[in-house]
C-alpha cells in the first residue's frame, strides 16, 4: 500500500505582503503530476487546507481546480482530507457528499454524538486490509460531552478517549490521519515562525505519541517542518512551500509512504518540490548585494551591514530583487542600540509591581501616591500574591 502524505497547504496565504497564489498553484500542479507518475493508492491531506477560516474566492477556486484535477486521474485515486485548526468545518465540508462520489473523503469535526465515530475508509492490497482513520483537529471542549465528567481534562485525555471508542482491530494495518501537536515524552518537534497561530504550541495542547502507538502509521499535520518520531511510523510531512524565512533551509517534499505487511516499519520516500520562487536570507553591504549573481526573483529577507548612512536602500535593492520581504540593519550602531534596549528592559523587569504602579500613577496623575493609597495598593498586590518589595 503506497500513499502520498501531505498537509498544511494553507491555500490563500500571504508571505509578508505578497500573495502566494501563483506559487501554490505551481506546487499543486506538481502534486497532480507526481500522482500520475507514481500512481499512489491514496492521497492523504492532514489538515490546514486553507490559511484562513474564511478563505478568499481565489483560494476556493485554487483548491477546486486541484481536486478536479485529482478526480480526473484514471484509475481514480482516493483522497482523504481532514480539517486543521485554520479550517472552517462548515466551509470545508461544503459539497462533501458530492465529492465522496469521486472518492474524495472529507472529515471536518470529531464525533459529535455517542453514535458517531471517526470516519474510516478501508483499502485493500496484497497483504490485506488497511484502515484509514480520519481525525480532524480537536480540542477537549469539542468532545467532552461524549464522556463521563472528569474523563476528558486535557488534549491528551480527549485524544485517548476518542481513539478508544473506535475499538480498532490491531491485527489489521491502521493509519491515523491527524492534525495535532504530538511529542515523544520530553522530545518536541522542531517548530518555525510560520506556526505563530498555533495557540499553545508545545504546552497544554501536547499529546504524547504513546496515545497512537497502536497505529502502523500516523500521518500528521500542524508542524511546518518535515520530521519523524518513533522511527518512520509517526511523521509530520511539513508544508509544501516555505511560509516563513525561518524555513529557509527546509527541504519541502511529498512524503510517499509504503506500508508493508503487519509488523514491519513503513518505507518513507520523499519527492522534492520545485518552488516557483525560493525563500532565503541574504546579508552584506548594499554594494555587495547589488553585485550578486544569484536569482533576482526569490523572496528575500535582506540584512545590510553598511556602517555609513544609506539613502533609501530598499529602493536600490528593489531594482535588482523583485520580492523583498524586509530590510534590516546589522552594524555597530544598531548593535549598540540593541544593547541599550536590552539593558533598559532588564532594569524594568527588576522593578516590583508596586514600584511600577508608583511610576504609572505619577505619570497619569502628576503626583505621587498618598500614604493611604499606597497601603491599599500594597494590600491588593498581597492578595494577588505579588511581591511589593
Amino acid at each position: 500500500m503506497r500513499f502520498f502524505h501531505l498537509s498544511d497547504l494553507h491555500i490563500g496565504k500571504h508571505l509578508h505582503l505578497y500573495s502566494l497564489a501563483q506559487d501554490q498553484a505551481y506546487i499543486l500542479e506538481q502534486i497532480v503530476e507526481q500522482a500520475k507518475v507514481y500512481r499512489p493508492d491514496a492521497i492523504v491531506i492532514a489538515g490546514d487546507i486553507y490559511d484562513k477560516s474564511v478563505p478568499s474566492a481565489e483560494a476556493y477556486q485554487l483548491f477546486d481546480r486541484f481536486l478536479t484535477a485529482l478526480s480526473e486521474l484514471e484509475p481514480m485515486i482516493p483522497v482523504f482530507i481532514i480539517a486543521g485548526n485554520h479550517d472552517s468545518a462548515e466551509r470545508l465540508q461544503f459539497a462533501s457528499s458530492f465529492l465522496k462520489k469521486h472518492q474524495i473523503y472529507i472529515s471536518v469535526l470529531p464525533p459529535q454524538t455517542k453514535e458517531e465515530h471517526l470516519q474510516k475508509i478501508s483499502l485493500q492490497d496484497e497483504y490485506g486490509e488497511v484502515n484509514f482513520y480520519l481525525c480532524p483537529f480537536l480540542k477537549p471542549g469539542y468532545v467532552r460531552h461524549l464522556f463521563e465528567e472528569g474523563e476528558v481534562t486535557d488534549y491528551e485525555s480527549a485524544y485517548t478517549r476518542i481513539l478508544e471508542r473506535e475499538e480498532m482491530d490491531t491485527e489489521k494495518r491502521n493509519v491515523l490521519v491527524a492534525h495535532q501537536f504530538f511529542v515523544n515524552q520530553d522530545t518536541k518537534p522542531d517548530t518555525c515562525d510560520s506556526e505563530y497561530s498555533v495557540s499553545a504550541i508545545g504546552g497544554l495542547d501536547a499529546i504524547d505519541i504513546r496515545v497512537v502507538s497502536d497505529f502502523d502509521y500516523v500521518a500528521l499535520g500542524h508542524i511546518h517542518g518535515p520530521q519523524t518520531f518513533a522511527g518512520e511510523r509517526v511523521r509530520y510531512c511539513g508544508t509544501p512551500l516555505k511560509y516563513s524565512v525561518s524555513e529557509e533551509h527546509h527541504k519541502k517534499s511529498i512524503t510517499m509512504v509504503s506500508l508493508k505487511k503487519k509488523g514491519e516499519l513503513p518505507e518513507i520516500e520523499t519527492i522534492p518540490f520545485k518552488p516557483l520562487h525560493d525563500v532565503k536570507r541574504i546579508k552584506g553591504s548594499l554594494e555587495e548585494l547589488l553585485s550578486r549573481k544569484d536569482s533576482t526573483s526569490d523572496y528575500v529577507s535582506v540584512t545590510l551591514t553598511d556602517e555609513k548612512e544609506l539613502y533609501r536602500p530598499k529602493d536600490s535593492l528593489a531594482e535588482r530583487y523583485e520580492r523583498i520581504l524586509e530590510v534590516t540593519l546589522d552594524n555597530s550602531r544598531m548593535r549598540a542600540l540593541q544593547e541599550k534596549l536590552e539593558e533598559a528592559y532588564t532594569w524594568e523587569t527588576k522593578k516590583t509591581p508596586l514600584e511600577s504602579f508608583r511610576e504609572f500613577y505619577q505619570m497619569m496623575q502628576g503626583q505621587p501616591l498618598s500614604e493611604k493609597e499606597e497601603k491599599e495598593v500594597t494590600e491588593i498586590l498581597a492578595e494577588m500574591g505579588e511581591k511589593t518589595v
